[in-house]
């Protein structure tokens, strides 16, 4: 559709990617016109993981975009180089296409060409998408007229059908992707698209395990629902399918994520070829040699894909036959209706996209049989429209309403009806923001409405919990629509219980319903109290801080037998204490000192007894035997001090 140019801003100095139109399609008014419709939706999606449209304009007959340039490789390239992904890369690079995807969907912007190529892996390690609304805008107002853009490998059924893409049309898009990335192949090839896109309407993807027996249960089932053929079965928008997508990467262990399988071999016959490699049937440009990457194309007619009488076509039938022996071009546009031989007239456009074709239906009734049919018809159909099932009723009113009440009222009105969750702040959860069709609206005798229920506004702000108990801030958490994913106990100086961290931040904008991890304390971490007793001040506080406690102090005693400034004691004397606790220490003021009694003259009983009370230890020396009993000389002498609990020596005579 375009040349990409690397290019300067000169207003606001920066590179940009400049994407030119090619000639043959600014010439199209009708195309210009639905171009820039397009390119105005795309800009007006700003999400961190799609590429940015800058500006669009015109220069001349340059009919222009100017987009967030980027440096990296393409998921291609990257396939190219793996061949396999691990579960925990895959999901890295789907959840946020999906999240890009689902603020798509929301504005009403559908990609229709999900494929590797515009999917960017940039050198900072984000994911971006690339050309949002340019496949849209290719589908109507170009001169291709009966052709279908897009990459036949990811084409979805209905896309194929019926020409018909939604939101649903992109994830099935991401589960193709998904597959391939898991095995290192694609679900679906042939010898030409065409055969792919018969596969795509015929064919069930195959679970990954078939190809990769390492991929898990769970991205089995993950790939399954995205890429069933029905399109009502699937996830209903990007957003839905983010929320399968979350969970299994949540349920799934760090070994089963970071499991890499070996590459399959490749088969015989070109089947299943690898990402790496890319044959001619995994590409949507016809008769063209083999390419590097799978680019956007316009298929050709795909009348061929009507399978004969007799069951499904084989490879031979899903040949186009060259006209007059000449190569068919890449791109086959049919300029308007034709008659095929014994056909009815098709419209081109449909048999581009349709597989099956009608064939025409058989007249051999008489001209009688058929006014008598027609007659029956017509009363049938007046009967089924006036009074039988195709009448209409009015959609009742129960926006507003609970939804289980909003359900009963329909069932009151002979209404069946769905649910979709929806997000929207202005409305509590569990009730009906609206209906489908709406409140007023003719709806069909048993038909079934949609109720768009509210689930909360679609981002929420992560609340202020630190200090808080685990319970409280589960609670706090829980009331603002999210939920608390793991609580991680972790020794702290914080109260035992108490919030110390939350992941994301608090103050954080992040989607309802999302998990909130929470750090909580399990107190002070235990350390061993060692023994100080006996140590000098000094070196006892200096042993408590090297084992992460802190010293106190108790009433400092007199002891003789510690020296002052020493420890006597300490509670605990053992054990264990949480880190940065207080181990009380009493310290010695030296012994008591006090007066020595005199007791010179006195008989030695009495003195003793004198010196014994006084706080003395009392030793005796006799002279002469010691017969009086006197004592004559005391030492130290009575008046003076000495250690209580010290000696002293009287002698007797």
């Amino acid at each position: 559709m375009a040349t990409v140019y690397l290019a300067l801003d000169r207003r606001l100095d920066r590179e940009v990617a400049v994407k030119v139109m090619h000639a043959h399609l600014a010439d199209d008014e009708q195309f210009t016109a639905r171009f820039i419709r397009e390119a105005r939706s795309a800009a007006r999606l700003s999400h961190p993981n799609v590429v940015q449209v800058y500006d669009q304009g015109s220069d001349g007959d340059l009919l222009y975009l100017a987009m967030e340039y980027l440096r990296g490789r393409t998921l291609r390239e990257v396939l190219i180089d793996r061949r396999v992904l691990t579960a925990r890369e895959a999901l890295t690079v789907v959840e946020p296409l999906l999240d890009a995807l689902a603020a798509a969907h929301s504005i009403g912007i559908v990609h229709r060409d999900i494929k590797p190529e515009n999917v960017i892996l940039t050198d900072d390690g984000r994911v971006k998408v690339a050309d949002f609304g340019l496949a849209r805008a290719a589908t109507t107002g170009t001169s291709a007229t009966g052709t279908l853009i897009g990459t036949v490998a990811y084409l979805a059924p209905e896309l194929v059908l019926r020409g018909v893409a939604d939101a649903r049309t992109d994830v099935y898009a991401v589960g193709i992707m998904l597959f391939e990335m898991l095995t290192g192949r694609l679900p679906f090839v042939g010898d030409v698209p065409i055969q792919v896109a018969y596969q795509h309407v015929n064919d069930v993807v195959p679970a990954p395990s078939s190809v990769t027996p390492e991929v898990d249960a769970r991205l089995d089932s993950l790939v399954e629902t995205a890429t069933t053929r029905n399109p009502d079965d699937r996830p209903a928008d990007a957003g839905a399918m983010l929320s399968l997508a979350t969970a299994v990467h949540e349920q799934l262990s760090p070994a089963e994520l970071d499991t890499r399988p070996a590459p399959p071999a490749l088969p015989s016959g070109g089947e299943g070829a690898p990402s790496g490699e890319t044959p001619l049937s995994l590409v949507t440009e016809i008769f063209v040699p083999p390419v590097t990457h799978h680019p956007t194309q316009a298929l050709p007619d795909l009348e061929v894909l009507a399978p004969p009488r007799g069951g499904k076509p084989s490879g031979r039938d899903l040949r186009l036959p060259p006209p007059n022996g000449r190569t068919r071009p890449p791109a086959l546009s049919l300029p308007g209706p034709e008659v095929h031989g014994d056909r009815e007239p098709v419209d081109t456009e449909d048999a581009a996209l349709a597989v099956l074709l009608r064939r025409r239906r058989v007249i051999g009734i008489s001209a009688l049989l058929s006014v008598l049919v027609l007659a029956l018809g017509l009363a049938g159909a007046a009967w089924y429209f006036a009074i039988g099932p195709g009448a209409f009723t009015t959609t009742p009113a129960v926006t507003g309403m609970k939804a289980p009440a909003a359900a009963g009222a329909l069932r009151g009105a002979g209404l069946r009806s769905t649910q979709r969750e929806v997000y929207d702040a202005a409305s509590p959860p569990g009730t009906v923001v609206s209906t489908d069709p709406d409140a007023g609206a003719p709806v069909r005798k048993d038909g079934s409405v949609e109720l768009q229920v509210s689930k909360g506004p679609e981002f929420v702000v992560v609340p202020k919990v630190l200090g808080q108990s685990e319970g409280d801030a589960r609670q706090a958490i829980d009331s603002t629509h999210l939920s608390v994913s793991e609580a991680v106990q972790e020794f702290d100086d914080a109260p035992k219980g108490q919030v110390i961290a939350v992941r994301p931040d608090a103050g954080q904008r992040v989607r309802n319903g999302s998990a909130v991890a929470l750090t909580v304390s399990k107190g002070p971490e235990p350390v061993a109290v060692p023994d100080v007793v006996g140590r000098s001040k000094d070196d006892a506080e200096r042993q408590l801080i090297d084992g992460r406690l802190e010293a106190a102090y108790g009433p400092a005693v007199f002891d003789g037998e510690v020296a002052e400034g020493s420890v006597v004691s300490q509670s605990p004397k053992n054990g264990t204490l949480g880190a940065g606790q207080k181990v009380t220490l009493v310290l010695s003021k030296g012994p008591e000192m006090v007066t020595v009694p005199n007791v010179v003259g006195k008989q030695f009983s009495e003195a003793r007894t004198a010196l014994r009370e006084a706080g003395f230890d009392v030793r005796r020396a006799n002279v002469l035997g010691g017969y009086f009993g006197t004592v004559r000389i005391q030492i130290p002498g009575g008046g003076s001090t000495a250690p209580k609990g010290s000696a002293v020596v009287v002698t007797v005579v």
